[in-house]
């Protein structure tokens, strides 16, 4: 395992404070442009900037390892909270790798936090932090600037590898080596001026208000697809998996219900919703997803979707799990690795030509109390510090018996739209 503790938690220890606000602000309205942190769906949240704490860990035990890291900082922090509601107190942000083990996933603690739940505000610092640094931030937000000239590239793979690696896939899950595996490709992106996070979310967050507009450490996106969630015992997921592009009229009406009553899709979902509630069950004391799938509908997709929940157990072999824990035993499910899940992640990682880094990682947040929301890194961008003028986008499809490598191919870029449109306006 390797570990960088950019700040550890002892040295970390410091005041935490959460205090009521009385103006409910617009959370993304309160970013700084650069080291965004994001995590709002609807107006509500959590946004935070700077850095009061980080953690850098991969390997075989690297969700363990972050998880005694929170709790040493929660144990050494000194909490005032007036609120004590999921997301108030002192927070951590969190951008998991897809594979853990072999690349690195990031924690970090923000100096100072905003949250907006069921119509109530709060700002936490950790520290000495100002207490009105949040909403002051507000008013000092540059008016935005012209869009940017953007550039296309291909990634790891050009469209015409990519889809005789799906091909390839289609072979080997008729073989009946697996059931199924999602394989993803990346665009890369060179823009004139240097991108804007704030902007990007902003953006995504009004174009797909019903997704979770993330960000951490330069990954940012607006996902639909909630991993796991969890208040006190209870668990919530809301799993996707079978997508359609949207039409116009009466074409729409046609690909919806096409999408519905599509064997494929809604075989490729059932495969995606069992790895979840498997994953799960040992955890549970209940768990329950409904029979079939309905529709998610977004601006540019649809998804066929099922929401599961679920009651933790109050006690397990080790006492009751974490969050990270929980995590750590559902990902990656077959909505993003496939099924078998150790043969699936094999052929992702033959066929694909690219290192995933955190794209289909989970991403959330987690607090002192152990509350906290996750979701999968999807229809995202990549910056980076290094060159803020570029950025790579990631798109993926999940591959059955039934797949056809052009019909592929159009869903990626299908979702690559939602952020290019984003990056473009």
């Amino acid at each position: 395992m390797t570990a960088a503790a950019l700040t550890s938690p002892e040295a970390a220890a410091r005041t935490v404070t959460t205090v009521r606000l009385d103006d409910v602000p617009e959370l993304l309205g309160l970013l700084p442009d650069d080291a965004a942190l994001s995590w709002v769906r609807r107006g509500e949240g959590l946004v935070g900037w700077g850095e009061a704490a980080r953690l850098e860990v991969s390997g075989p035990g690297a969700l363990a390892e972050a998880a005694e890291w929170w709790a040493a900082f929660t144990a050494a922090a000194d909490i005032d909270d007036e609120l004590a509601v999921p997301g108030s107190g002192p927070v951590l942000f969190a951008s998991i790798a897809f594979d853990p083990a072999r690349e690195t996933s990031v924690f970090v603690v923000p100096e100072v936090v905003a949250g907006r739940r069921d119509g109530v505000a709060w700002a936490t610092t950790v520290g000495d932090g100002d207490r009105s640094r949040a909403p002051r931030a507000a008013a000092e937000a540059p008016v935005e600037t012209p869009a940017p000239r953007l550039r296309y590239a291909d990634g790891a793979l050009d469209p015409v590898s990519w889809c005789s690696a799906v091909a390839t896939a289609v072979r080997r899950i008729r073989a009946g080596e697996l059931a199924k595996v999602v394989l993803a490709r990346d665009l890369l992106v060179a823009s004139d001026v240097p991108l804007e996070p704030r902007r990007l979310l902003r953006r995504l967050a009004a174009r797909f208000p019903d997704c979770w507009t993330f960000a951490v450490d330069g990954l940012l996106g607006a996902t639909p697809e909630l991993l796991l969630r969890r208040t006190g015992r209870d668990l919530s997921a809301r799993v996707l998996a079978g997508t359609a592009p949207r039409g116009a009229g009466a074409d729409d009406d046609r690909l919806a219900a096409a999408l519905l009553g599509s064997a494929k899709d809604r075989a490729e979902h059932g495969l995606a919703v069992d790895s979840l509630v498997q994953a799960l069950q040992p955890y549970c004391a209940s768990l329950s997803a409904p029979a079939g799938p309905e529709l998610l509908t977004l601006a540019n997709v649809r998804h066929l979707a099922t929401d599961v929940s679920g009651r933790q157990r109050r006690t397990g072999p080790r006492g009751r799990a974490g969050l990270l824990e929980l995590i750590g035993a559902v990902h990656p499910t077959a909505a993003v690795g496939g099924t078998p899940r150790d043969e699936a992640v094999a052929v992702i990682a033959e066929l694909e030509g690219m290192q995933r880094g955190r794209y289909a990682g989970p991403v959330g947040w987690l607090d002192a109390r152990g509350d906290g929301e996750f979701g999968l890194a999807l229809r995202c961008a990549e910056l980076t510090a290094e060159d803020p003028c570029a950025a790579r986008l990631f798109a993926g499809c999940g591959i059955v018996a039934d797949s056809d490598p052009a019909a592929e191919l159009a869903e990626t870029q299908a979702k690559f739209a939602a952020v290019q449109a984003a990056l473009e306006g």
